[in-house]
């Protein structure tokens, strides 16, 4: 079973990582780099995805770190 999607998000001149459907940020960064780290180990552990958005809040990048339904050819 798949585990929460985390997103990692600007909160004022942090980064915060936040579980999909969460109310509260899992964690706070100085800075996006930190945020992205975190999101990534917590994704890896959960078999689920690390959506990173940019400073306009929407999504610049996802990263799969589970069953990927749809895998790229070589």
């Amino acid at each position: 079973m798949a585990g929460k999607n985390q997103h990692v998000v600007r909160r004022g001149n942090d980064w915060a990582v936040l579980g999909a459907g969460n109310s509260r940020d899992t964690a706070h960064f100085g800075t996006q780099r930190e945020a992205i780290a975190r999101a990534t180990e917590i994704a890896r552990n959960q078999s689920s995805e690390v959506l990173i958005h940019g400073r306009n809040n929407l999504i610049r990048e996802r990263n799969s770190y589970g069953n990927d339904p749809f895998p790229p050819r070589g």
